[in-house]
């Protein structure tokens, strides 16, 4: 029968009394079988262990880069192995390390949660928090911040509309004046002009004139121009 209709005998279960066999393109099987495991394995999130080694005296700014690091984690959907390390005779107080994973903690509270709480391994102090349900979500981007400062993409205005403008368009923004520097004086307010009198004009002085010299008599006898 499956050589008349130019199709493949498939035996589907070997061990059934009698065999089980289906009638069927195996090719085209095979060709959709491939590709449902394909869809599977895009959708399906793989989670990894990530481990954070601490110190009962991890200075702050290693701290702050760690606790950074851990964020990251968690928004990938993944899970962090807090591990604190003690050394010689700080082995003899473990509550410091209790403080430290206590310290953590409070800090990715927001997004963290405590899947296995603090216990001793040998000299080692381990505990394990995962994405928080609900908040992150396994395997999706990492969370953004909301805030006051926030700006919208498109850059539409916040704010109520402007009448007689476009119900979607943002309306233009004025020009503002630039500020005045900080360290000019401030201006003289002028009088009013009413209050200003004219000043007196200065009184016109006499035109001065040379003196002209006395006139020789005539009765006066002329010198002679030899020798005396």
């Amino acid at each position: 029968m499956a050589e008349e209709l130019g199709l493949e005998l498939v035996e589907v279960n070997p061990r059934a009394a009698p065999p089980v066999c289906k009638i069927m393109d195996f090719g085209k099987f095979k060709y959709e079988t491939s590709k449902k495991e394909k869809a599977s394995r895009k959708h399906q999130s793989t989670i990894v262990l990530k481990e954070i080694k601490l110190r009962p005296k991890t200075d702050d700014h290693d701290f702050d880069f760690k606790v950074k690091h851990i964020r990251r984690f968690l928004s990938e959907g993944n899970k962090c192995k807090l591990v604190v390390v003690f050394r010689g005779r700080e082995i003899v107080h473990p509550e410091m390390g209790q403080q430290m994973l206590d310290q953590v903690l409070k800090a990715v509270n927001d997004i963290a949660m405590v899947e296995q709480r603090a216990m001793m391994e040998g000299r080692r102090m381990v505990m394990t928090i995962g994405p928080r349900g609900g908040v992150i979500r396994a395997g999706g981007p990492a969370p953004t911040a909301v805030g006051p400062a926030a700006v919208p993409s498109s850059g539409a205005r916040l704010g109520p509309p402007v009448a007689g403008g476009a119900s979607g368009a943002a309306p233009a923004a004025a020009p503002t004046a630039p500020a005045p520097a900080a360290s000019a004086p401030p201006a003289a307010s002028a009088p009013p002009a009413a209050s200003a009198a004219p000043a007196p004009a200065p009184a016109a002085k006499p035109p001065v004139t040379a003196p002209t010299p006395a006139a020789k008599p005539a009765s006066e006898p002329a010198k002679p121009l030899g020798k005396s």
